[in-house]
């Protein structure tokens, strides 16, 4: 099936990262890329957008957004998630990810790194230089956001029938859980809940 890329509106890109699902981040420098799955990614502000991410300091990732200045942050959904797994628990010094698991990539349309046609949001990130990068964090200016049609456009999430379509959320030991089914409430008014 072919996938409609949707360009996100940066003001509303961090809703891309609200619900918390596991995110995967590429990265590419002097000829070398990587992949990595991440657990500690979420929004940070709106206007400009900008996200933070955990990346280990000992990592080629971390290595390769260090000299470039820039990284690719994406969602995969349940589809996805054995190569999520897959390149959270190897280590690119020791291969090359994206041709042992066969990852198809597509070319970024502001930055230089490769983006995973697997998945199903796509964010481009400029690194924003701060002290907090010595903690491991690292905080980038969302520059592009595009999402896969068949789950959000109009600024909304739509998770439809597909089980196979919806972000997922790690836990531990090769566990995921994903994201399940959206519902509407309306606020509770002066304190107390109708009855």
């Amino acid at each position: 099936m072919k996938v409609t890329r949707e360009p996100v509106a940066l003001p509303r890109a961090t809703q891309l990262l609200n619900h918390g699902p596991v995110t995967i981040i590429t990265s590419a420098y002097g000829g070398r890329s990587n992949v990595m799955a991440a657990s500690w990614a979420m929004p940070l502000d709106f206007n400009p957008p900008k996200v933070v991410v955990v990346v280990d300091s000992r990592t080629l990732t971390r290595q390769l957004i260090e000299a470039s200045g820039v990284f690719g942050l994406q969602l995969p959904s349940r589809g996805f998630a054995a190569q999520t797994l897959a390149v959270g628990t190897s280590a690119g010094t020791e291969l090359d990810k994206f041709s042992a698991f066969g990852l198809e990539t597509f070319p970024a349309q502001q930055i230089d790194v490769p983006m995973l046609a697997g998945c199903i949001t796509w964010m481009e990130c400029k690194v924003i230089p701060d002290d907090s990068q010595r903690h491991d964090l690292i905080i980038g200016e969302v520059v592009a956001a595009y999402a896969d049609s068949r789950v959000y456009s109009n600024n909304r999430w739509h998770f439809g029938d597909d089980p196979d379509l919806r972000t997922c959320h790690y836990v531990a030991g090769g566990t995921f859980f994903a994201t399940g089914d959206a519902f509407e409430v309306n606020a509770v008014a002066n304190g107390a809940v109708d009855e």
